[in-house]
């Protein structure tokens, strides 16, 4: 695979990982609101295919070229973290916060 072709890969999936982890996450708890050790476990892969992109970009922040090229690993890297925080803040909430209330 092409440097700027990791470097896009790595840059695309933490958002879109981060809409399918709150719509997944939507969808669980009304349909159960019960289920909320799913919403955990849901929470923990979200932050696992994360840390595959933050992997994906690592090595491309150094990277000798196109100046774009290590720009955007870096710019992932950093949207990497901050998805990684929302996931995580998110799966901190489902913990802390009972889902059926009322």
């Amino acid at each position: 695979m092409s440097i700027r072709a990791r470097t896009w890969a790595a840059l695309a999936t933490p958002p879109f990982t981060w809409f399918l982890f709150e719509q997944g996450l939507s969808a669980l708890l009304h349909a159960n609101c019960l289920r909320w050790d799913l919403g955990l476990a849901w929470g923990l892969a979200s932050l696992a295919l994360c840390a595959v992109s933050f992997r994906f970009a690592w090595p491309l922040h150094k990277h000798e070229g196109l100046l774009a090229n290590p720009w955007l690993a870096r710019l992932a890297l950093a949207l990497t973290g901050i998805f990684c925080l929302a996931i995580a803040f998110q799966t901190l909430a489902i913990a802390m916060v009972p889902a059926c209330v009322g």
